[in-house]
């Protein structure tokens, strides 16, 4: 997941490590217990709760799926109007 240049948000990227941490304490599970789960290791919770930058999607995917959820797509906020997203809405 490592992000676009000039695009870094530290914020989010804690977010979903925060989320999992959250769930994850109100499930009453540890982070092993999580991890087998998954199907990943100890290591991998600890880091993506820790808000680590670069974790491989797929791995992430296999921790949300266990609370039901899964890394989606959204609309990144624009530097400018004039920006285009790729179609300039000719056939």
């Amino acid at each position: 997941m490592r992000p676009v240049k000039g695009q870094e948000d530290p914020e989010r990227e804690h977010a979903v490590g925060t989320f999992v941490r959250q769930r994850r304490l109100s499930a009453g599970l540890t982070q092993q217990q999580l991890g087998e789960l998954a199907g990943v290791g100890k290591r991998f919770v600890v880091e993506l709760e820790g808000g680590k930058a670069t974790l491989r999607l797929d791995k992430v995917n296999l921790v949300l799926a266990v609370f039901g959820k899964r890394v989606g797509v959204e609309d990144a906020p624009r530097a400018g109007a004039a920006e285009s997203d790729g179609d300039d809405g000719r056939r």
